[in-house]
């Protein structure tokens, strides 16, 4: 975001909240979140993006709610977090509850299988793009590389669980990453 640009207002955050959730309906959420704050909206730069994306990743709970709340309260503090957090859950909510009550009748046509059998594939797809743009973030930094390799292998070949993996790796990262003062 421009240093001299006025925040978003409490409307463009939960419309924009919105705009993130309906464009993402059945996953993605993350890619169509960049998208539309860091590429569309120019609220944040990349690098910020990222931050709050790792800070909304660390917190309990979904990840994207995190992040409506950390994108609605760096603007317009806890007010802001309510207008984003509403923007994110309460049309697709409602969208979901219907769509849920139409399964509940139509669960046995195989037309409805075959269509949500294409709609996990996209989700696939969009939580791969995602993952290659932070790649592309952090692919100039060796110990980032070394820590996502690491966090990889430990899921996938010695089948880690995630919270002790948070446990042992974030307490790296931070001790990593945590600024210092330079030396005169």
């Amino acid at each position: 975001m421009a240093e001299d640009a006025p925040a978003p207002t409490h409307l463009q955050l939960f419309l924009g909240m919105q705009q993130v959730a309906l464009s993402s309906f059945g996953g993605g959420l993350s890619a169509w979140s960049e998208r539309i704050v860091v590429e569309e909206r120019q609220w944040m730069r990349k690098e910020e993006f990222i931050t709050g994306l790792t800070v909304a990743r660390l917190f309990p709970g979904p990840n994207q709610i995190n992040m409506a709340v950390y994108i609605g309260s760096r603007f317009r503090g806890l007010t802001g977090a309510i207008a984003a957090l509403l923007g994110i859950l309460l049309l697709p909510f409602s969208l979901l509850m219907l769509l849920g009550l139409g399964y509940y009748y139509l669960n046995m046509n195989m037309a409805v299988d075959r269509v949500l059998a294409g709609v996990i594939t996209a989700s696939a797809g969009m939580a791969l793009s995602m993952g290659f743009k932070i790649a592309g973030a952090y692919a100039r930094d060796p110990v980032a590389m070394v820590l996502a390799g690491a966090s990889f292998i430990a899921m996938t070949v010695f089948h880690v669980r995630l919270v002790p993996l948070v446990l042992v790796a974030g307490p790296l990262a931070m001790a990593w990453y945590w600024p210092r003062q330079e030396k005169p």
